[in-house]
């Protein structure tokens, strides 16, 4: 094999695992799953969030809002798991930057609860990439009582 060749398998491997430590496209959805993502006009990792979820499988509907603490109380979010965005799919909803990989797994268990919360911004989450910083997180999930209890817990991402 001659040394272009080479370099170019080396570069299309580091782009493949760069593009994003969360892309989950070895675990596929049933069906297409449509995601209505709120979110504030002005937030970029929300934007980053949305691109993780579409490259991991799913259909986003994305709305842009003015009073995001009125879609967190229509939604059920307790005041302490509030992040940045607020999406509501399959009758659950996800708040924040949670993994698409723990929702999926939501999806596929029929979780008995009413949705998923990564409080605060986490960096290292989905859409909080910041370079070699990786805050350790849980993801919580949480019922229409606002009960709360760690769903997944994600070391170094």
């Amino acid at each position: 094999m001659n040394k272009i060749f080479l370099l170019g398998l080396l570069f299309v491997s580091l782009q493949a695992s760069a593009g994003s430590a969360w892309e989950e496209s070895g675990v596929p959805l049933a069906k297409p799953v449509e995601v209505t993502v709120h979110r504030s006009p002005s937030c970029g990792c929300c934007g980053k969030w949305i691109e993780h979820m579409r490259n991991s499988g799913f259909v986003i509907k994305d709305i842009k809002e003015s009073d995001m603490d009125a879609v967190k109380r229509r939604a059920g979010v307790p005041k302490v798991l509030e992040s940045c965005h607020t999406a509501e799919l399959g009758g659950y909803v996800v708040e924040g930057h949670v993994p698409a990989k723990d929702i999926k797994k939501m999806l596929n268990e029929k979780a008995a609860f009413l949705g998923l919360a990564a409080p605060g911004m986490p960096a290292g989450s989905p859409g909080m990439e910041m370079g070699g910083h990786k805050d350790d997180f849980s993801v919580i999930a949480f019922d229409k009582q606002g009960n709360a209890d760690i769903y997944v817990e994600h070391k170094g991402y």
